[in-house]
């Protein structure tokens, strides 16, 4: 049996995009979310997570139409692990989170849910 679930809260880092696909309507960004922690010595640091989020459907279109960069939003939906080949024949990889429900946070009058 195997569970593939991430809630991540965080700050839009780009611009929604938006794209048609023969799937249909995608959105894509990126977020980022801190951590806050003491080390040994007590000194306090923190560590900021980025990580790209995908949309599809009228809810990505929703993102692209409401979501700007620097504006709060809770993710949730399952991870996933791509793999492909740049325009320099170098092969990249990245983790990003497929979203299932995306709330609006901040800005707009309180948050909305998508």
């Amino acid at each position: 049996m195997t569970f593939n679930k991430i809630f991540m809260l965080g700050n839009l880092t780009t611009e929604p995009e938006l794209k048609q696909t023969k799937s249909g309507s995608v959105c894509t960004f990126s977020i980022a979310s801190n951590r806050q922690y003491t080390v040994n010595n007590g000194e306090k640091r923190e560590d900021t997570c980025f990580i790209g989020v995908t949309v599809w459907g009228k809810q990505g279109e929703s993102c692209a139409r409401y979501l700007t960069k620097g504006r709060a939003v809770l993710v949730e939906g399952r991870l996933d692990y791509r793999t492909w080949t740049n325009e320099y024949n170098e092969k990249r990889s990245r983790h990003e989170i497929i979203a299932e429900h995306i709330t609006f946070l901040g800005g707009g009058g309180g948050h909305e849910q998508q």
